[in-house]
């Protein structure tokens, strides 16, 4: 897929830290319970790390107990792209930017008490914060 911002591999070590290039531009996962975003709870976005493009807001954010933060619904229909993943002997549904293309998180289907039932289980590192004015 072709994506609005689309840089090298070079281009990416260059803006990103090592575990965000890890994390957004190779598919690794943080470890649980580490990411500085799993906390935050002040009204605001949540954007791409390496883009900018917005993806969710704290009002679908909410307490999963899984370790890493979580959603129940993007932003925009159009903020994510949905890939399956059978990496670890598993069949998933991969989370990335639908501006960028870097890895998020995953999306689960396993949460019966938001309006979706769903769970964008992603990883801090992976995102940015703006509080609302």
């Amino acid at each position: 897929m072709t994506y609005r911002v689309d840089k090298s591999d070079d281009q990416w070590r260059e803006e990103l830290s090592s575990d965000e290039f890890a994390v957004l531009r190779q598919a690794a996962t943080e470890r649980p319970w580490t990411g500085e975003l799993l906390d935050e709870n002040r009204e605001g976005v949540y954007s791409c790390k390496a883009c900018g493009a917005e993806l969710f807001r704290s009002t679908t954010k909410f307490d999963s107990h899984c370790g890493w933060p979580s959603f129940y619904d993007p932003s925009g229909s159009d903020a994510v792209e949905l890939i399956e993943d059978r990496s670890l002997g598993m069949v998933r549904t991969e989370v990335r930017c639908a501006t960028c293309g870097s890895h998020l998180g995953h999306l689960f289907d396993d949460a019966p008490q938001t309006p979706t039932g769903d769970r964008y289980c992603m990883n801090s590192v992976s995102l940015s914060f703006e509080a609302a004015e």
